[in-house]
Parts: structure tokens; C-alpha cells; sequence
């Protein structure tokens, strides 16, 4: 059969998606296997430890693969055809092809040239529409508002977005002449970074400043799909490119009521790119793609890690497991979780989790001051079960992927893991796609607690990528406050 790669994510978060005629059979991100967060293309133009860890795991080797595709600048090295896509085309297919839908419109928001574009998805076939962009997108844009409110690093976009989740329905009405939209274009006042700068200096809630901010940004996006929407006959949208890790807009633009349905792919960034241009090149298809299709492990293999590691440790049936886990999680204790195959894509999804019972007292602060190390009005996703989601939250319909965020509908049943009285939450919808234990454990936790939801957080030591491997997991056990362990069907203890 059959075998070609995607890569995407060259710079930064380096990923490839191993292909065949039919479908993915892995994705895997670079910063999972070297261990070195954010980690891009080596010198050779590609990301080798997590190709040859694919290639490795399906029995492949490199001189049977027929081409690589890739949308970003890179050296040429694999000794096969390279198929080279346009960045914004690659982010249209990774949104359209691995979506649920035949037809729809598409819109990609990113940090590169032309920053904003139109496409329409129809069968396998991704075409643009002439759309015209000048000037910054809405992603550059919501950048340098993370500057302009003082966020320089590295995740400048993820603090902003943090911050604004403190006081989501902030508002500001100076914020309300900095920006506006034509139909090609964000008009920008004059010296806006500056103006926001002087706000910020003169208000005491930086918090309601940043939500005001985002809100406005996310307004105009909405304005800009209502355009999008008269011009294209879609009932469904696909939506790709950077701007759209934001669990706010996602909120927002699933919440707007122009297009029947939303998706947002599994990783609507460069890292992304891999399934996009593996989906479109060659052959297209248009195919689902689980967020589980990374490094799987077997039971020998996480057993040899163990003994070579000479530690004590329990095999468990899955219901023991089960139940041990749920009764950690009722006396507040930090349960690391480790099960089958690992996600891809910026989220922890239950495979690679660090999970909290967000009713236990000290939780928020046992999760950011001992464990992730961050500021403390850091918040927390909450994993919830589908059918109970808008029993407790207000937000979209469904949030499989951790895409966006919600409202609780009683903030005082959250005050535990709550950051700020009126703040808002990212939330993973569980449904039949996530990994059959976790589900298990959400269902038993939500029988003993009254409320089938967890705290999940991805499962890393501070400033680490997600663990991939077994020794990965037990390394960041035993280097954290984490108090068990469940790997794959073995219980540690501490």
C-alpha cells in the first residue's frame, strides 16, 4: 500500500501525518518525542525523531514513502517527491477535508500573508474564493493586543486569553474606536497599541480591559463571517489558521447562528498543516481525523519500562482502576492518566491528562502553584460529559476537541477551580470519540459526585511538552506533585 507524509509546523511545533490511500494512520508532533517544547524542522528539513517513530510503529521505512507535502519552507532532504501547497490553500484543506462536511464555507485567519482568506470545500475539492485582503488580519491584530497589554513572550495570545476568561463580559468603551471593518480589510486607528497602552495605565481591571478587547475583535470577526455567508451558498463553515486556538472566538463564531454547524479542526495551527497537505496531496480525500492518533503503547512495553525502572507497581483490572482513580480524585489527590494511543494537537484530551476533582478544596492552587507553576488567576479546562454539558454551562452546542470556552450556569458549585467569580472555562465535550476508560472514569466520578466532570489538564512537567511514552510519565510523576498514577492498566503510588 501506498504510503506519504504531511509536515507542517516547520519553525515551531514541527508535526507529520503518515498517509496511505485510504486515510491517516498517525500524527505526531516533534516536541513529543525530543522532549523540547515547541520544537520545529531539524537542519535536515524535517522533524525525524517523530517520523521515524510513526514509521517505526507502522512497520514503514523512509524509502518506501512515494512523496512529502508540505506548505513551508524547508530543505528537501527525504530523497522523494516533494509536493509543495500554498500556506493559506494547506490551512483550507486541513479545516475542509478531515470536517464532517460535503459543502462548506471555509475562512482561514493567520499570522501569515494574505492573513485572511475564502475558500469553499465541495466533495474533495478546495477552491478560494476571490477575496481580496489588505492590511492585518484579525490574528496579527489580536497579537499586538497581547503586547499592547504588556504579554512579549512566547504565548503572548494564551496569557491575553487567560486573562480575559477573568471577566468575560468586561467591557470598555474606548476600545470601541480602535478598530473596525471593511469588507477587505481592519481599519486601525491611529497609534491603537498606544491608546491601549494609556487604558491600561488608567484602569484598575486589566482583566475586563483584555475580555473588552477580544470581545471587539470577536465582534468584527462575526461581521466579517456574515459577509462570508452572503457571498457563499454553505450551510456549514470550517474555519483554520492560528486565530482559531482562541476558545473564546471559537465560542463566539459557533454561538453566531450564521451556519447551521461549525468545525474546528483538531489543530488549526502550522503544526496542523501535516494532515492538511497529507489529505490533499497525492490523492485528495476528505476523511475524519481522531485527535488519538499518536504513539500508542502495549501493556509489555509499559510493563518492561516499569521493572527496568524498579518501581512498585500494581496491574488492575480496567473496573479497578476505575474505582481506585475515582476515590483519589474524592480526597482531592492529583491523578495522572495514561491511556492508549496519544493525542495529537495542542489540547490533553484523555489520553495524556493530569486530572482534578474541581470540587476539592485548594485545587486551583495545589494545579498552579505546585504543579504548573503559573500565575494564580491561570484557569483550568474542565472535561464534561456531552450529555450533561448544558445542564451546567451556557456555551456552544458541543466542544469535542477542547475548542471553546463556557459559562458555568452556578459559578458557586465551581468557586473551588474557578479563578475569578464570574470567569469562564474552557470545556471538553466527552463523547464516543475520546478514550473508552476516561470515559469510564468521568461517568463513575460523575456518580459518586453528583456532576460527571474533571478537571483536565495536559499531562507535562513545568515548561515540558505532553508526555508520550511510558518513561515520559513516570519521570513527570515522580519529578511533580502528581499522587497516582494510572498507566495504561498499572497503578503507582506515591
Amino acid at each position: 500500500m501506498n504510503s506519504w507524509i504531511g509536515l507542517g509546523g516547520a519553525a515551531r511545533n514541527g508535526c507529520v501525518a503518515l498517509r496511505v490511500d485510504d486515510g491517516i494512520l498517525g500524527v505526531c508532533e516533534q516536541e513529543r518525542i525530543t522532549r523540547v517544547r515547541a520544537a520545529g524542522f531539524n537542519a535536515s528539513g524535517l522533524p525525524d525523531e517523530a517520523l521515524d517513530e510513526l514509521l517505526g510503529r507502522t512497520g514503514r521505512h523512509r524509502d518506501e514513502l512515494v512523496a512529502c507535502a508540505l506548505a513551508e519552507r524547508a530543505a528537501e532532504t527525504l530523497g522523494t517527491p516533494y509536493i509543495h501547497l500554498e500556506h493559506h490553500f494547506a490551512h483550507a484543506c486541513s479545516a475542509f477535508l478531515p470536517s464532517p462536511f460535503d459543502h462548506a464555507a471555509i475562512v482561514v485567519c493567520d499570522h501569515e500573508e494574505p492573513h485572511v482568506s475564502v475558500w469553499e470545500g465541495r466533495g474533495a475539492v478546495t477552491t478560494a474564493v476571490e477575496w481580496p485582503w489588505r492590511g492585518p488580519g484579525f490574528a496579527e491584530v489580536y497579537s499586538r493586543c497581547a503586547e499592547a497589554l504588556g504579554f512579549v513572550s512566547d504565548g503572548r495570545e494564551q496569557r491575553m486569553e487567560a486573562l480575559a476568561r477573568l471577566s468575560p463580559h468586561g467591557t470598555d468603551s474606548r476600545v470601541a474606536d480602535l478598530f473596525a471593518l471593511d469588507i477587505d480589510r481592519l481599519r486601525l486607528a491611529h497609534e491603537w497599541q498606544r491608546r491601549i497602552g494609556d487604558i491600561k495605565a488608567e484602569t484598575a481591571d486589566t482583566a475586563a480591559l483584555a475580555a473588552a478587547l477580544q470581545s471587539r475583535i470577536g465582534d468584527l470577526l462575526v461581521d466579517f463571517l456574515g459577509h462570508v455567508k452572503r457571498r457563499t451558498p454553505a450551510r456549514h463553515l470550517c474555519v483554520g489558521g492560528s486565530l482559531f486556538y482562541n476558545s473564546h472566538l471559537n465560542a463566539r463564531v459557533k454561538r453566531s447562528g450564521l451556519f447551521d454547524d461549525v468545525f474546528v479542526p483538531v489543530n488549526p495551527g502550522n503544526g496542523g498543516l501535516a494532515v492538511g497537505t497529507a489529505l490533499e496531496a497525492v490523492r485528495p480525500l476528505r476523511c475524519q481525523v481522531p485527535p488519538f492518533l499518536g504513539p500508542a503503547y502495549s501493556s509489555e512495553e509499559i510493563k518492561a519500562t516499569l521493572d527496568n525502572c524498579k518501581l512498585n507497581y500494581e496491574w488492575a483490572s480496567e473496573a479497578d482502576i476505575v474505582s481506585e482513580c475515582v476515590d483519589a480524585l474524592l480526597k482531592g489527590r492529583l491523578l495522572g492518566w495514561f491511556e492508549g494511543a496519544m493525542e495529537w494537537g495542542p489540547r490533553a484530551l484523555g489520553a495524556r491528562s493530569i486530572i482534578a476533582n474541581p470540587f476539592a478544596p485548594y485545587v486551583l492552587d495545589n494545579l498552579n502553584r505546585f504543579l504548573k507553576q503559573r500565575e494564580p488567576w491561570r484557569g483550568y479546562a474542565l472535561s464534561v460529559s456531552e450529555t450533561a454539558v448544558h445542564e451546567h454551562f451556557d456555551g456552544p452546542a458541543g466542544s469535542p476537541h477542547m475548542e471553546c470556552d463556557y459559562l458555568p450556569k452556578s459559578p458557586e458549585s465551581f468557586r473551588h477551580i474557578l479563578p475569578g467569580p464570574r470567569a469562564a472555562l474552557r470545556v471538553q465535550s466527552v463523547g464516543p470519540g475520546t478514550p473508552p476508560l476516561f470515559r469510564s472514569l468521568l461517568d463513575a466520578f460523575g456518580e459518586a459526585s453528583g456532576m460527571p466532570i474533571v478537571v483536565n489538564t495536559s499531562f507535562n512537567g513545568f515548561r515540558e511538552p505532553i508526555v508520550c511514552n511510558p518513561r515520559d510519565a513516570v519521570r513527570v510523576f515522580f519529578g511533580t506533585g502528581l499522587d497516582v498514577l494510572a498507566l495504561g492498566q498499572f497503578i503507582i503510588r506515591k
